[in-house]
């Protein structure tokens, strides 16, 4: 096998690391996009709380977004950038209009988890090949992502009954 000139890995191991960022970078476009929708949508008595709690969590995924493209692009690959090709490869999926605020915050506390998945597969990748850079970004991706799930999931604490979707 020719070895990938820039990092040292050979080609079909950058592809299996390119693989699972642009899989993750899918995840996070609909992510961030949610987050927008969700910020400008919420309604009623956690407005003022989750609209800016929203607003923090898009500028989080719009950075990441950025460093997994640039990631990409450091193996010499493109990330993926059509919405067609985000929504064809993303496990996240877009959101109901119209949700309530309980509601919106389920869905975010069950996209983090996604992407946790998701950041799990590219370390695993990552180990396989010994690329410690992407590990590093990744792994600060996740201690920071499971910080926001762990207060989004005290929120839902003092919701009286929890979404029917999930009982």
């Amino acid at each position: 096998m020719q070895t990938y000139q820039k990092l040292g890995f050979e080609k079909k191991e950058s592809q299996s690391i390119v693989h699972a960022l642009n899989e993750l970078l899918a995840n996070y476009q609909l992510y961030y996009h949610k987050l927008r929708g969700f910020h400008w949508n919420v309604e009623g008595r956690d407005f003022f709380e989750l609209h800016e709690k929203f607003e923090e969590d898009y500028q989080a995924a719009h950075e990441n977004i950025d460093h997994i493209a640039e990631r990409i692009r450091i193996f010499g690959k493109k990330p993926v950038y059509r919405l067609a090709e985000y929504l064809k490869m993303a496990k996240i999926k877009e959101a109901q209009s119209d949700l309530a605020p309980e509601d919106m915050v389920w869905q975010i506390v069950d996209d983090m988890e996604t992407l946790l998945g998701e950041m799990l597969g590219v370390v695993q990748a990552a180990e396989e090949t010994g690329d410690t850079a992407s590990i590093h970004l990744i792994m600060n991706m996740m201690q920071a992502l499971e910080k926001r799930h762990w207060m989004f999931s005290a929120w839902l604490k003092k919701v009286p009954v929890a979404s029917p979707q999930h009982n």
